[in-house]
């Protein structure tokens, strides 16, 4: 894996963010944290990720519209990863035409957690 990715978790649970931050670190990536939707944004605008982990339910603002503020104001940021306990098919396809390239159901291990990035930022490399 590529040693120089900035990936933003956003993630309300800090058990969820905690073991998350160290996965990424296990596989060399450095890890920003957001609590919510809002700090999700606000923490893409001070500075350029390479994706998002983003949590469904979340205070404030949750992942699907966070998901789609920031595809509408990035359009070519960065890529979003939805990882979330809600396996149903709906919310997939709400996350999926809000803008989320990808949906992975918690818990993931640390090998789908790797896979799922190298799938989607191979192509992108902080281009926005």
């Amino acid at each position: 894996m590529e040693r120089h990715l900035n990936i933003l978790i956003a993630e309300d649970n800090s058990v969820s963010q905690m073991v998350a931050v160290r996965m990424l670190k296990k596989l060399g990536v450095r890890a920003g944290a957001a609590s919510n939707g809002v700090e999700a944004i606000h923490a893409l605008e001070s500075q350029p990720y390479d994706m998002v982990l983003m949590d469904i339910e979340m205070p404030e603002m949750n992942g699907i519209e966070a998901t789609r503020i920031i595809r509408n104001r990035w359009p070519e940021g960065p890529k979003i990863i939805v990882v979330t306990d809600y396996a149903s098919s709906p919310y997939r396809e709400l996350c999926l035409n809000a803008g989320a390239d990808e949906f992975l159901n918690k818990p993931i291990s640390i090998d789908e957690l790797s896979s799922a990035i190298e799938r989607n930022i191979s192509e992108h490399r902080m281009i926005y």
